[in-house]
């Protein structure tokens, strides 16, 4: 496994980086890590108030009008730094004074719209008690409406119905703002029971956070397996991946060479065959020519004597045997074969043994190709004696196992995740205690309410009696019981509204300053998280602490690390080393470099050596076999004359046709002997066609087109062999360049292994490690709670609550003024007609 410590080398290689211009190495396998354990958390801090939300926008929409600056960021940045040093001593003392003003100022302009309801709301808290003191002693003087007389005026029924209508209406506002209190009240109570929920389940999600986190970093640790033993099956392969690659390089020098090479042995291979052909098909078609022409020569002789017949000498008969007579020729050899026989006898070298053909072909195919495809197996026995990279590869595994125990991770959660329960069982036992406030508060703002119902009570009650027991046809002094009743509820709630009106004004101006500054300066800033701006404000705390959160987290405040980014990279449920910019206290990545790619391994690399010279693309006798046949002389054979001869055919005539014709022109004659004896010798010729005319002319070959076109056969050789010449001298000389060349790129391969391993735990750290979201959740729950639970319903409370302490105004002024219609008065105006 030297080849092991090789690629692992080639990994170190290609950490520390080589200078040199390479080749692009080639796609590196993906490898496949698994999915990193991870829980599900159960908060979905989101809150849809419903129906009362539009109550909610009412008073955000009023807080608007009262407050429409922004939020005074730069303004409580300088308070801060001024309260805690954020400013230093000497600046500080000499803008003291400018600086308390300029604040104040910002203060007042900022709050400016608060100053003036509240401001309004002190005029009302005052005036309130000393006018229902003055209206009641002056009442009580008989003035201010207190005499029992009425005066006729104009229209007095038209005066009745218009403060009837009014107070109605006035009372309807004065409920309406009551059910609005009535709801904001009873959705405090409604929603403490949902804030259990958020509780209980950002507690959950912390716990899973907590429990997964560890098996989440046993799982990152356990996967540099997966890399190693993808990297020690590249190194038990080295021989077809290594030695394949050089293989590849070397043969476009190598086959090129061997291919020529492989095509010259087939050509002489063929030329050959078709010479050794040509030379048997000489020999039968000698011998065959001179056995035909000793049956022709018998044959025309035989039937010149039958044409010499007396029958033959008769009228008719003799034109038809001078016929046959003159065709007599014809019987004769066309070829000669003998000249051309000679001209390849002269040429004694033309053809090698059979045994030589052998080693021929063999000698130029079978062992270069087979020497240069032996190349992996070469590089695999070359490379087999490096055996310590495996245990080299177990110990980065043992150092970064190390490595992820050396931080008490898992003890420090186990602590954390009983720190939550029993925190959570803690706040649990406050839960009976949160329950009874509640029911105090909500008895007391139930009570609150109820002094506006009393004044409403006695409102409505007094419209329905004096408006039932009012009579047209009776006096001011003579009305009825009822009315007069009805009239003194109506001054009975005037008299609640005064008892009443202005601490019910101290309320809602209590909780307008409070409530409403809340919603201003931390719901409204927290939700737009420009709450997070101010503390993560540089220098804010202290002139030499840049960042606050860093700081209070790690005492490095000089770390870029803020509450906003934090939060941004936890709400997109980013890893927790990444939110909190851990790779500044341990970076993993260069631990992982440095361990993985360790350095130590580069000695094992350069023990690394692998010699090709042993290869031979062709031995020497088939050097001298191919060296044999270029000098042969094939090139000078006349194959010309060989197929001219083969060209002309065996007989003067086609001994068929011949045949036919004697057999019609014995048909002319008259039957004898005559007919019959030449019907024999025809049949005698188409035996000699049959038995040997189509023999000969099966045994003519036309040789191979290339192998009468064997010219320049020497120098076509010679080239052949200084190519494989060329082809062995870069084998010897040069292959130690690509050797390197490949064992780079085969080596980054290997390095891409731990390349993709180490990149894989960086992205699993930013994104799937110790996912924070229940951070971000716990913020959210916190606004929700805090401003949409609570701040929202308190100031839709006291938004009410103020509207009822504003109507009461013109109810005191309607009932004071209705009820002179109701009572039964004293006096009365008399006119005498």
């Amino acid at each position: 496994m030297l080849w092991r410590a090789g690629l692992v080398l080639l990994l170190c290689w290609g950490s520390t980086g080589d200078t040199r211009q390479q080749r692009s190495p080639p796609p590196v396998e993906p490898l496949d890590f698994g999915f990193v354990p991870s829980g599900v958390y159960d908060t979905h801090a989101y809150y849809e108030p419903g129906a009362i939300g539009v109550l909610f926008h009412m008073v955000h929409a009023f807080l608007y009008v009262v407050q429409p600056n922004p939020f005074p960021k730069d303004l409580i940045v300088k308070v801060i730094q001024q309260n805690m040093g954020g400013i230093k001593l000497e600046d500080y003392r000499s803008s003291l004074s400018n600086n308390v003003v300029s604040v104040l100022l910002q203060t007042i302009y900022y709050e400016a719209g608060f100053l003036l309801c509240v401001s309004l709301g002190c005029v009302f808290l005052v005036l309130t008690p000393v006018v229902g003191l003055c209206f009641c002693v002056c009442r009580c003087c008989e003035n201010c409406g207190g005499e029992m007389h009425q005066r006729q005026g104009k229209n007095p029924d038209c005066q009745r119905g218009f403060y009837t209508a009014a107070l109605i209406t006035t009372s309807i506002f004065i409920t309406t703002g009551v059910l609005i209190a009535h709801a904001a009240n009873h959705n405090i109570t409604s929603q403490i029971k949902s804030t259990r929920r958020f509780i209980s389940t950002n507690m959950r999600d912390l716990k899973t956070f907590a429990n997964n986190t560890p098996a989440q970093i046993d799982h990152l640790t356990a996967q540099y397996t997966t890399a190693k033993n993808k990297v020690l099956s590249d190194l038990d392969n080295i021989g077809p991946l290594l030695g394949g690659r050089i293989q590849t390089q070397l043969e476009k020098e190598v086959v090129p060479s061997l291919d020529t090479a492989l095509r010259m042995a087939g050509a002489l291979r063929e030329s050959k065959e078709a010479l050794e052909s040509v030379s048997s098909s000489l020999d039968v078609l000698h011998e065959g020519t001179s056995r035909l022409a000793l049956r022709l020569t018998y044959e025309r002789t035989s039937l010149s004597n039958t044409l010499s017949d007396p029958a033959c000498t008769n009228g008719a008969v003799s034109r038809t045997c001078n016929n046959i007579r003159i065709t007599l020729p014809q019987l004769g050899i066309n070829s000669n074969f003998s000249g051309v026989r000679t001209h390849l006898q002269q040429h004694p070298h033309y053809t090698p043994t059979a045994g030589n053909q052998q080693q021929l072909l063999w000698g130029t195919y079978t062992p270069g190709y087979s020497s240069f495809n032996d190349t992996p197996r070469l590089v695999q026995q070359q490379t087999k004696n490096v055996v310590a990279v495996k245990a080299m590869l177990d110990k980065i595994g043992v150092e970064i196992i190390g490595f992820s125990k050396m931080f008490p991770v898992e003890a420090s959660l186990a602590n954390f995740t009983i720190f939550l329960s029993q925190g959570q069982k803690n706040m649990e036992a406050y839960y009976p205690q949160i329950d009874q406030m509640d029911f105090y508060r909500w008895i007391g703002c139930v009570a609150v309410l109820c002094s506006v119902v009393l004044v409403l009570t006695f409102n409505f009650l007094g419209l329905l009696c004096g408006t039932c027991g009012y009579d047209k046809q009776a006096t001011p002094t003579t009305r009825g019981c009822l009315s007069n009743t009805g009239g003194n509820l109506l001054m009975a709630g005037v008299g609640f509204s005064f008892i009443f009106a202005w601490v019910l004004m101290g309320l809602v101006s209590a909780g307008f300053v409070v409530g409403g500054n809340i919603e201003k300066l931390f719901c409204e800033p927290l939700a737009n998280r420009q709450l997070f701006k101010i503390i993560d404000t540089p220098y804010m705390v202290h002139p030499a602490k840049k960042n606050f959160l860093p700081g209070m987290l790690f005492q490095n405040p000089n770390i870029n690390l803020t509450v906003g980014s934090m939060y941004r990279d936890c709400y997109d449920n980013n890893g927790l080393y990444h939110a909190l910019q851990l790779e500044t206290m341990f970076n993993i990545n260069t631990f992982l470099k440095t361990t993985v790619f360790n350095k130590d391994l580069l000695k094992v690399f350069d023990s690394v050596s692998i010699d090709l010279q042993s290869i031979v693309l062709l031995e020497q006798d088939g050097r001298d076999d191919l060296l044999t046949f270029s000098n042969a002389g094939i090139g000078d054979i006349n194959y010309a004359a060989y197929l001219a001869e083969v060209n002309k055919g065996v007989t003067l005539v086609d001994l068929l046709s011949f045949s036919n014709e004697l057999e019609a022109q014995a048909d002319l004659l008259p039957r004898g002997a005559l007919e019959n004896a030449l019907k024999g010798h025809a049949s005698s010729i188409r035996q000699i066609h049959r038995e040997q005319v189509v023999p000969m002319e099966q045994a003519m070959v036309n040789p191979h087109p290339d192998a009468h076109t064997q010219t320049h056969t020497h120098v076509k050789v010679t080239n052949v062999l200084s190519a494989i010449d060329e082809a062995e001298y870069l084998i010897t000389h040069n292959a130690s360049r690509v050797v390197k060349q490949e064992r780079d790129v085969y080596m980054q391969s290997l390095v891409g292994y731990f390349r993709q391993y180490t990149d894989w735990v960086k992205n699993s750290l930013t994104g799937e490690v110790s996912q924070c979201k229940p951070i971000s959740n716990i913020i959210d729950s916190m606004e929700i709670v805090a401003c949409s639970f609570i701040v929202d319903s308190v100031n839709t409370f006291w938004f009410g609550l103020g509207g009822c302490c504003v109507f009461l105004v013109p109810s005191i002024i309607l009932s004071v003024k209705l009820a002179k219609y109701y009572r039964r008065m004293d006096t009365e105006d008399v006119f005498e007609e």
